[in-house]
């Protein structure tokens, strides 16, 4: 990588996107430093122009870019930095500068509401109540849903396999939660498959 930091007196912006969800998550600005420190320290440091120092992503917060990848544009004056964030990236409390939790894919909500549906214990949730009866209860569920999806797939009604397979689905991100997984994971693994042929 050969960033040509004389262009642009000696700062390149660079662009904080989840690794996960592809969201730009916050711009800001390297030096040569940042970037050697980034690169070394696998944690997102910048070049802070109103502090006039070096700068990590939540040295205070503890909300650090853990680093996946850094690329260069083809005129190597900007970077693209893609990103595990451990936290909000705002200091707003949002995930992004840019746009807030309510424009993260439906995947990647539903998967934040299940999670807050358990922390919080509600037990007229149907979600905080099957959790708590283990794995192999949330497992077994989602057998029944397979179950069922695949007996609609064999009939011609449209409404009723979709119902099925949205069940299914919602049973199966709940168990990769019981498992301490998500649906990121599973993703990597296929992304890996791709990659092999």
């Amino acid at each position: 990588m050969t960033i040509d930091f004389s262009k642009t007196n000696g700062l390149v912006p660079a662009i904080i996107q989840d690794y996960q969800t592809r969201h730009v998550l916050m711009l800001g600005y390297m030096n040569e430093e940042a970037l050697q420190k980034t690169q070394q320290e696998k944690v997102v440091t910048f070049f802070s122009r109103r502090k006039n120092r070096l700068w990590t992503k939540g040295e205070t917060s503890g909300n650090v870019l853990r680093v996946v990848a850094i690329k260069e544009d083809c005129d190597q004056d900007t970077l693209l930095i893609q990103v595990n964030p451990a936290g909000p990236t705002c200091h707003n409390g949002t995930t992004s500068c840019f746009a807030d939790e309510a424009q993260l894919p439906f995947l990647n909500q539903l998967e934040q509401v299940i999670e807050d549906r358990i922390n919080n214990k509600n037990t007229n949730s149907y979600v905080a109540s099957l959790f708590q009866k283990g794995l192999n209860k949330i497992a077994q569920k989602v057998g029944e849903e397979a179950v069922e999806l695949v007996i609609e797939a064999k009939d011609n009604n449209k409404d009723l396999f979709l119902n099925e397979a949205a069940d299914l689905l919602f049973h199966y991100l709940l168990l990769l939660k019981a498992k301490g997984l998500a649906l990121s994971d599973v993703e990597t693994v296929l992304r890996s498959r791709m990659k092999n042929g």
